[in-house]
């Protein structure tokens, strides 16, 4: 399966998410909300785990994603994801990755090779 990267630099198909929902799998999606509704200090229910992955126009999306700025300005500007915006790295971004993922790793790798 071709990679699935998000404009923030998430990759949704690695994303449990994301794979519970191509799986159908709802002992995945119990798992997710178990882990989720503690990271996130949120409380998630099963039926809030279904995602297509960010690049969706037309398919399923996490609550989060309809509100993210980050995926709202990569479809506004037309980029496959932030390591093709010719701002990278904005103030928004930036902030994202403030909290210590590796978005900005894989973003990185990607402008590298542009």
């Amino acid at each position: 399966m071709e990679k699935q990267i998000a404009y923030c630099g998430l990759i949704c198909t690695d994303c449990a998410a994301y794979i519970a929902t191509q799986n159908d799998d709802d002992e995945k999606r119990q798992e997710v909300v178990d882990d989720w509704t503690v990271r996130h200090n949120h409380s998630f229910k099963i039926e809030d785990i279904n995602c297509d992955g960010c690049l969706t126009t037309k398919g399923k999306l996490v609550g989060y994603c309809l509100v993210c700025p980050i995926r709202k300005c990569g479809q506004e500007k037309g980029v496959a994801n932030c390591a093709y915006c010719s701002d990278y790295i904005c103030d928004v971004l930036n902030e994202f990755f403030d909290a210590g993922d590796s978005c900005k790793v894989t973003l990185d790798g990607i402008k590298a090779g542009l």
